[in-house]
């Protein structure tokens, strides 16, 4: 019973990672933008691959091609700025709510007019993810192993907690949000009206005070 608790909350968790490729050129920056809670981690994993001209396929990536990762916090400063290789792991841990920047460019030192080269660039980042440490995956004292198993889940439960309490005041903030711009909606209505049946008026005395002084009325 156990174990299918612990393999039913691994994958409700795997869930929660994003994983896909795009291409990108040789000198071009790639962005992708993830809205993370506080003190939250984030792993990524990517691998380029380089088109082959000859064989017309993506390939793996010649030595020494890698890619410089950049990480903004929602105040667009840089928490992570790291040259990587052509596979590789990066992590940040979050201090502020909110969308965060991650940038990905390939270290080629080819000018611009020469870098014609397409990259495929396979990302996957996981938030909030912690790994189980290989030496007690790997331990023979199974008692052990479930404990720091449970104590491991324990950690992820409690981190979608705090995800959905984020969640929560998303959509708070959106309400609250929605609600001031309705407002602003009913009073501009209001002021539209006002003006309308001020010119109305002006309209209606400017004509009257114009037909007395002519004797028409």
């Amino acid at each position: 019973m156990k174990s299918q608790l612990i393999g039913f909350l691994m994958s409700f968790w795997i869930s929660f990672s994003l994983a896909l490729y795009f291409h990108s050129g040789e000198r071009e920056e790639k962005c992708v933008i993830e809205d993370v809670p506080s003190d939250t981690l984030v792993t990524g994993n990517y691998k380029v691959q380089k088109w082959d001209m000859h064989k017309h396929d993506f390939l793996d990536s010649a030595p020494g091609l890698g890619m410089f990762v950049t990480v903004l916090t929602p105040t667009s400063e840089v928490i992570l700025s790291k040259p990587y290789g052509p596979t590789a792991t990066f992590s940040f841990t979050s201090y502020l709510s909110g969308e965060h920047v991650i940038c990905l460019q390939s270290n080629s030192t080819r000018l611009v007019a020469f870098a014609g080269s397409k990259l495929r660039i396979h990302l996957d980042i996981r938030i909030g993810e912690h790994f189980l440490d290989e030496a007690v995956v790997q331990a023979k004292d199974k008692v052990n192993k479930v404990n720091v198993e449970i104590e491991h889940l324990l950690e992820q439960i409690h981190h979608i907690s705090k995800e959905q309490n984020y969640e929560r005041e998303r959509e708070e903030k959106f309400r609250k949000t929605s609600e001031q711009t309705n407002r602003n909606i009913l009073w501009w209505a209001v002021v539209q009206t006002l003006i309308l049946v001020s010119i109305g008026i002006w309209q209606i005395k400017s004509l009257r005070d114009f037909f007395i002084a002519k004797k028409l009325v």
